[in-house]
C-alpha cells in the first residue's frame, strides 16, 4: 500500500479521520491531533472551515459554524500545521480547502505553494471547477504536494478513471451521493463494482468514506476492496458532545478512537499533552 496508508501493518485497513480545524479550538485540537499520532491513526483530513457545505450533515455543518465562530480562516489553519506537523511520526494531515470560501481569492498556484509549505501532507479542493483542474494538479506537482482526488460509488466510468488518474496522495471514493452522516456504506450495491474498477486503474490507496461509523464497518468496506476508509461525521459527534457537556475533549475523542482500532493496535496510550499548539 503507497502513500498515506504505506504505514500500516500489511493485509490492515488504513484509518483516516476528519475534523474541521477550529472545532475543537486550535489549542485542543494540538492536543488531539498528537493523540492521533499516539495511537497510529494514518490519516486526518483537516477542513479549512467554511459555511454550509453542500456535502455536509448537519453535524459536520454545526463543526464548521463553531470554528468559524472561533475566528479561524486558511491563514490560522497554515500556521497551526506548521507548528504540529513536524512532532508528528506517523499521522500524515491531508488539507481540505472549499474553493469558493477559500482557494478562489488567491491564485492557484499562490495557494497550493502555501499549503505545501505549511508541512500538509496532501491537499484536497473540494468543488474546484472542472476547468481549473489541470492547473491545480500542475501547481500542485510543482509544489511537490500530493492531491487527494474524489469520485462517487455511482460516477461514470469516465469520472472514476479522472480520478484514479490523477490521485497522488489517495483516492477518495464516496459510498453515497448525498450529505455525510448517510447509511453504511457497505450497504451501496454499487460499493463493490466501483471498488472493483478502481482497484484495476489507479496505484494510489483508495479510501472509502460516507457511512463509516465503526470498527464493522471499517472492515466491511475493506473487504469489498478499500484500501482504507474515513470517519467523519462520527467523530466530529464525539466533539461536539464533549463540548456541550464540557468534558476533556481529547479524553472523549480517544475513547472513541480506540473503538476504530485493531485489538492488536488498541494499546493504552496517554493522549498527548502540550502547553503550546
Amino acid at each position: 500500500m503507497s502513500g498515506f496508508f504505506a504505514r500500516r501493518e500489511p493485509g490492515a485497513p488504513g484509518l483516516a479521520l476528519f475534523l474541521n480545524a477550529g472545532d475543537p479550538p486550535l489549542p485542543v485540537l494540538a492536543d488531539l491531533v498528537r493523540m492521533l499520532d499516539d495511537c497510529r491513526v494514518d490519516c486526518l483530513e483537516l477542513a479549512v472551515p467554511f459555511p454550509d457545505s453542500v456535502t455536509d450533515g448537519e453535524t459536520n455543518r454545526r463543526s464548521a459554524r463553531r470554528a468559524l465562530a472561533q475566528g479561524v480562516g486558511l491563514d490560522e489553519v497554515l500556521d497551526f500545521l506548521r507548528l504540529v506537523r513536524p512532532r508528528l511520526s506517523h499521522l500524515r494531515v491531508a488539507l481540505l480547502a472549499d474553493w469558493s470560501h477559500t482557494v478562489k481569492p488567491m491564485p492557484l498556484p499562490d495557494f497550493v505553494g502555501r499549503v505545501a509549505d505549511s508541512g500538509a501532507d496532501g491537499l484536497l479542493v473540494h468543488g474546484l471547477p472542472p476547468r481549473l483542474r489541470t492547473g491545480c494538479r500542475e501547481a500542485a506537482r510543482d509544489a511537490g504536494l500530493p492531491l487527494v482526488a474524489t469520485c462517487y460509488a455511482s460516477s461514470t466510468a469516465e469520472v472514476r478513471a479522472d480520478a484514479a488518474a490523477h490521485a497522488t496522495a489517495y483516492l477518495y471514493l464516496v459510498a453515497h451521493y448525498g450529505r455525510s452522516g448517510g447509511g453504511p456504506a457497505a450497504e451501496n450495491p454499487r460499493l463493490a463494482d466501483a471498488l472493483a474498477r478502481l482497484r484495476g486503474t489507479t496505484t494510489a490507496p483508495v479510501a472509502v468514506g460516507f457511512g463509516i461509523r465503526t470498527r464493522d464497518d471499517i472492515e466491511r468496506v475493506h473487504a469489498l476492496g478499500a484500501d482504507a476508509a474515513v470517519v467523519g461525521s462520527a467523530g466530529v459527534a464525539r466533539v461536539e458532545r464533549a463540548l456541550a457537556q464540557q468534558v476533556d475533549v481529547v479524553d472523549e475523542f480517544h475513547t472513541f478512537v480506540r473503538t476504530l482500532l485493531p485489538a492488536r493496535q488498541n494499546r493504552t496510550t496517554e493522549p498527548g499533552r502540550s502547553s503550546t499548539p
